[in-house]
């Protein structure tokens, strides 16, 4: 058993867009998809004429070891769906914000689960108890 979800969707793994926001927003409502970057400069096989590029995958297992398998290749990322997250602008100033964003995170950002009713507005209320 695996301490990370596998996709969603997994029909849909591959067919997102590779440009996504990077990082933040400090919960998650889905997983889409599991990636591994490759980059050509550092020794990975140059598929896209010198271009960086990924593989998508539906587990962070797979990913991981086609991440060690391939010279130049990062360490797993994971794209995940926010339909409610925490903007933070400034150190220390925290935003609920709404609507659908797409971002790669840290595999280790989804321990904590995927967001629950009432936790962003718990999130806020501590933040600004410590401030």
């Amino acid at each position: 058993m695996s301490e990370y979800p596998k996709a969603k969707a997994p029909e849909m793994v591959g067919e997102y867009d590779a440009i996504a926001h990077s990082g933040g927003g400090y919960f998650y409502d889905e997983v889409l998809e599991y990636r591994v970057w490759c980059h050509p400069e550092d020794g990975a096989p140059d598929e896209v004429d010198g271009e960086d590029y990924f593989y998508t995958f539906e587990t962070f297992e797979e990913a991981l070891e086609v991440s060690e398998s391939i010279e130049g290749a990062e360490d797993p990322l994971v794209l995940v769906r926010q339909l409610e997250w925490v903007n933070e602008p400034e150190e220390g100033e925290y935003l609920h914000e709404k609507g659908e964003r797409l971002t790669e995170w840290l595999p280790e950002w989804l321990l904590d689960g995927p967001r629950k009713p009432g936790d962003i507005e718990k999130f806020l209320e501590e933040k600004s108890a410590g401030s």
